[in-house]
């Protein structure tokens, strides 16, 4: 299922602990029929953590590797670049539409799965051509793969959970540079995630509430949901996170939530958990909504909650039937299902209905 392989990233653990996670993986893999060998059904392995399986020759895919040209029209950029700071270093691509000659209007964060790569998420996403139709900046940070054997952003790490440190700071400080660049107001600055990657924009909203206006977390998982390797595989099954690491002067941070019912790698409570710490720190005075419906052949659920100020601090969808897949993807990109309700449109429609409330 998934090689966390913390010991990958820090080489002071040795050998010895190497081999210890890569036997717990393997086990985890056995019980679930995902080891790589053809034993279980394609379906099957399609709908495992976005990277969190042993398939990786099928969707790895390189930072350098050529990008399509289709997905780039006339007049825009889809650009490598590296940034460092004193907590680390990672490499990303930004996309800047050509829409945006006329002016940003605001930047997502685009936080892969594990083995996944920045192209190989946009492309399942199709978040360039929506950024091309409402005029914003797509940041697509890449987890290296000597910073996590299987690409995977480091959630379940106690150092990647906190301000000013690990990962957190980096990717802040990434989408602060581009703020910059861009001259984008933080009420225009928003953060998403598949699997891996939703967990930790979780943990950005939590820890950079003043960088990040909004957060998009699909198949996430709550903060602090794990601090080891063992604990991460058991907050997927749908162990309760441990909620004395959370934030104690935290203010929520609006969050859209998309979780299957039929995803068999993060239990859905998962989905729900997240949803329940946003309210659980939202106004105390609330309208909350239930809506019933279909979408490209899938049932759905979407629970609103909406502040006195008529900001809405939560939406979450559950879509029947959906595994672990990015919700209306592209079948072009990994870990996508073509059906169901477009996450990538909702977010999007979410965050900047987020921003004109503020403006």
């Amino acid at each position: 299922m998934l090689n966390f392989n913390v010991g990958a990233m820090r080489p002071a653990n040795g050998d010895a602990r190497i081999a210890a996670a890569n036997e717990l993986v393997q086990r985890t893999l056995a019980q679930h029929g995902l080891l790589p060998d053809g034993s279980a059904p394609l379906g099957d392995a399609q709908t495992g953590m976005a990277g969190m399986q042993g398939l990786l020759a099928r969707f790895q895919s390189p930072l350098d590797a050529p990008t399509p040209p289709s997905i780039i029209p006339e007049g825009a950029t889809f650009e490598r670049a590296q940034h460092s700071c004193a907590a680390g270093s990672r490499a990303y691509r930004s996309y800047v539409p050509a829409s945006a000659s006329e002016g940003v209007s605001g930047i997502i964060v685009m936080l892969h799965g594990c083995t996944q790569s920045p192209e190989d998420f946009a492309t399942g996403t199709g978040m360039n051509a929506l950024a091309e139709q409402h005029g914003f900046v797509v940041i697509y940070p890449h987890q290296s793969r000597g910073d996590n054997a299987q690409s995977c952003w480091n959630w379940f790490s106690r150092g990647d959970q906190r301000r000013d440190r690990g990962e957190p700071a980096i990717l802040a400080g990434m989408a602060q540079q581009a703020m910059a660049q861009h001259g984008v107001s933080r009420d225009r600055t928003f953060v998403a995630g598949l699997s891996a990657g939703a967990a930790m924009a979780v943990i950005l909203g939590e820890t950079y509430p003043d960088v990040f206006a909004g957060v998009g977390a699909h198949s996430g998982l709550p903060f602090a949901a794990a601090k080891d390797v063992p604990s991460a595989f058991a907050a997927m099954a749908g162990g309760a996170p441990d909620v004395s690491q959370r934030p104690k002067a935290a203010s929520p941070v609006p969050t859209i939530v998309f979780h299957g019912s039929a995803d068999a790698t993060v239990a859905p409570v998962n989905g729900e958990r997240i949803a329940r710490d946003t309210m659980d720190l939202g106004p105390r005075q609330s309208i909350d909504s239930d809506e019933q419906g279909h979408a490209s052949g899938r049932q759905f659920n979407r629970k609103t909650v909406t502040g006195s100020d008529g900001v809405t601090v939560l939406e979450h969808w559950v879509v029947g039937g959906l595994g672990h897949a990015w919700s209306g993807g592209q079948p072009q990109g990994s870990y996508t299902d073509a059906k169901g309700p477009d996450a990538s449109a909702e977010m999007v429609r979410f965050f900047f209905h987020l921003a004109d409330k503020k403006a």
